[in-house]
């Protein structure tokens, strides 16, 4: 894998409005493509930042998501697409909140990149993605089990 388009390894997967028990196969997807081509402590964030973008598509729109992820040689960039053009920030959650609000937290303090990028109207349908990269944490894995 040296990173050009022919090296580069894909993951799909839709996710119907509300349908917060399809987080786990999305989680489990991204574990499948990772196996063997990362520390498994990447995979691990990885998993974790992904869990916060799906859930919060989820949760914040009317309708469902859609991630994909992108795994070259050094670098894993993962996107979630909704359909609703209000941009999500970062918030410092209060002691009150619980564990609510800190998923945008998270990603900024353990992703390399990441960022929300809006979408142009197309047939009245607006949306954002919402996307973030881990990079150089991949070569350390290459010749165990890589594509």
């Amino acid at each position: 894998m040296d990173g050009g388009a022919a090296d580069t390894l894909w993951i799909i997967r839709s996710v119907r409005r509300a349908d917060l028990k399809a987080v786990g196969e999305v989680r489990r997807s991204l574990r499948e493509l990772l196996r063997h081509r990362c520390r498994a402590d990447t995979a691990d964030v990885a998993e974790l930042l992904a869990t916060e973008l799906v859930t919060n598509a989820l949760v914040h729109t009317e309708q469902g998501a859609e991630l994909s992820a992108s795994l070259t040689a050094t670098r894993l960039r993962v996107e979630v697409r909704d359909y609703t053009g209000r941009h999500p920030r970062p918030y410092v959650p209060t002691a009150d909140d619980g564990t609510h609000g800190r998923g945008l937290v998270l990603v900024q303090s353990l992703a390399d990149a990441w960022g929300v990028n809006a979408l142009d109207a197309l047939g009245g349908v607006t949306g954002k993605i919402v996307w973030f990269e881990l990079h150089e944490a991949f070569d350390a894995v290459r010749g165990a089990g890589a594509v």
